[in-house]
């Protein structure tokens, strides 16, 4: 949600950071991804569509 308001409504992120009981470090975090944990990923979404 955070993230909307500063797209559309131009906010700040500490601004709508706080709004929304978000810390700014989780706002800006990307999580990292590995090539084993997108092999993973790819086995247990194969598993739950069978």
């Amino acid at each position: 949600m955070a993230e909307n308001v500063v797209a559309r409504r131009g906010v700040s992120i500490a601004l709508a950071c706080r709004a929304f009981g978000v810390s700014e470090t989780c706002y800006r975090y990307s999580p990292l991804l590995s090539d084993e944990n997108e092999q993973i990923a790819d086995l247990l979404v194969g598993l739950t569509t069978a």
